[in-house]
């Protein structure tokens, strides 16, 4: 009995010294709520817009649950993954546009191909490098960057605190080796619609 109870106490710290460890923040958007430079209330309505829109989109056809991400960056909606055809793809813009409170859509959603593995495994190992070389350089929040790669091509999203930030994220992605184009949608803080005070 004993030997369980603890078993189970350690069990149960593992657990909990593993919350708020992840990349995506609270509310989901993709930054830490605690580093979000937008005010609560964006990032509460940018969290129902995504919410939202992942629903419609799952509604729409369920083998997006895995193929589609979107992210809503203060009422601006980034969508990427994969789908069957062009067709697919322009419906799902259609979709995002019809989402309450957007400001715009950026739609980087590629037509599926067959599966190449050292492709996917080389933007595996783009993906991991760009996210450490952003971690260990103290001039960028890393938290506030979304960061997917597909055919050699970085996809960053995020908030920068300003544009030097902004610049040093696109220098590190420039630095990967291999790199065939990096595409940033990356907004200022003082582009926000609202910031925290």
């Amino acid at each position: 009995m004993k030997n369980k109870l603890i078993a189970l106490s350690f069990f149960l710290i593992l657990l909990t010294s593993c919350a708020g460890v992840g990349s995506k923040g609270f509310f989901g958007t993709g930054v830490s709520v605690a580093f979000d430079p937008r005010s609560v209330g964006t990032q509460i309505d940018d969290s129902i817009m995504e919410k939202n829109l992942t629903a419609r989109i799952i509604l729409m056809n369920k083998k997006y649950l895995l193929s589609i991400k979107s992210q809503v960056l203060d009422g601006r909606i980034f969508l990427t993954g994969k789908v069957e055809n062009p067709e697919e793809k322009l419906q799902l813009t259609k979709l995002a546009w019809e989402t309450n409170g957007v400001r715009s859509v950026r739609n980087d959603i590629k037509i599926k191909e067959e599966f190449n593995f050292k492709q996917s495994a080389n933007d595996l190992l783009i993906t991991s490098q760009l996210r450490a070389a952003i971690i260990l350089n103290k001039k960028i929040k890393a938290t506030n960057y979304q960061i997917d790669t597909y055919k050699k091509k970085i996809f960053i999203y995020g908030i920068a605190i300003n544009s030097e930030e902004k610049d040093e994220v696109l220098k590190e992605a420039k630095e990967i080796l291999d790199v065939k184009d990096v595409i940033a949608s990356i907004i200022l803080v003082e582009d926000l619609r609202i910031q925290k005070d």
